[in-house]
């Protein structure tokens, strides 16, 4: 059964293997591309494109997730309630204080980002601070502790930005085959331009497995490190049940950040589309509430 200390060598370990198959995919379809339209410079670029975009996933995803989300820095003096809880369950856990940042926003949710302990930012909406209660609260904020303390939040992150990126790959490629492809394809690659398109096609699907390699049971675990952090499992349990009953919808979700949240953002219709449940990462709230409630401290 592994333990705290082997799932965080475990996270880190598959966040260095997504860049590594990353490096190779970009650089597999800038390898076919190039044969395809006769010019090396497509591989170098694709090549120098992998690298920099997978050091920018690492150095700087915390902040394109900040930004995407619309998240802002909170000071100590604008919410002392709040930096007293990160405080106390930071000194509690071991590790050191996080930055903090609000989401003008009414639903009530939260997630961390960041590369490691040191770099790391937990994120709650202004809905969060106005809907639950200290000892409620204090769960949320003790659950997003410990993604940051098992190293989920690096894995988390980085899926968001290389995810993406693959995404926005496949339709430029898709456009540089419709509109320079064609000529060359008569001349005899058609075996290459074939593969081209396959790895278009296939290039979503393999965001959309990265998405899910984030498995539940990295909720479940932080549900009860969380727990144990503050000793009331009880009070994570009606703040997940007060979230998922919030009729709110989270306005700057979409489907490459709502696994960064402690429970899914969408709400209503789109919380039931064949594409949210595709990307669905979460656990059903009823199994997490269940196995707080069963935990015995």
């Amino acid at each position: 059964m592994p333990t705290l200390y082997t799932l965080k060598e475990s996270n880190i370990r598959k966040t260095y293997l997504l860049i590594t198959v990353f490096l190779l995919f970009i650089i597999g379809i800038g390898w076919i591309f190039s044969y395809i339209f006769e010019s090396t410079g497509i591989l170098i670029i694709a090549a120098v494109f992998a690298i920099l975009t997978s050091v920018t996933s690492y150095w700087y995803s915390d902040k394109v997730v900040l930004y995407m989300t619309k998240a802002r820095p909170v000071k100590k003096e604008d919410n002392p309630e709040l930096y007293r809880i990160v405080e106390n369950l930071c000194i509690t856990a071991g590790l050191p204080m996080p930055k903090i940042y609000i989401i003008e926003e009414p639903q009530p949710n939260a997630f961390a980002t960041g590369r490691n302990p040191k770099h790391a930012v937990v994120a709650v909406t202004r809905g969060l601070l106005e809907k639950l209660e200290r000892v409620e609260l204090e769960g949320v904020i003790a659950h997003e502790l410990s993604h940051i303390k098992n190293r989920d939040i690096l894995l988390q992150t980085v899926i968001v930005v290389l995810a993406g990126i693959i995404s926005i790959s496949a339709e430029f490629l898709l456009r540089s085959l419709w509109w320079g492809g064609g000529r060359r394809r008569r001349e005899g690659n058609e075996i290459f331009y074939v593969l081209g398109l396959i790895a278009i096609i296939l290039a979503p699907i393999a965001a959309t497995l990265i998405r899910l390699a984030i498995s539940r049971k990295r909720e479940f675990l932080a549900d009860a490190s969380g727990a144990l952090l503050t000793r009331y499992p009880e009070g994570l349990a009606k703040a997940l049940e007060k979230i998922s009953n919030d009729p709110n919808p989270l306005k700057t979700a979409n489907n490459s950040t709502a696994h960064l949240f402690i429970i899914s953002p969408f709400r209503g219709k789109s919380a039931k589309t064949w594409l949210t449940k595709l990307f669905m990462t979460h656990p059903p709230v009823e199994e997490r509430i269940r196995a707080l409630r069963g935990m015995k401290i």
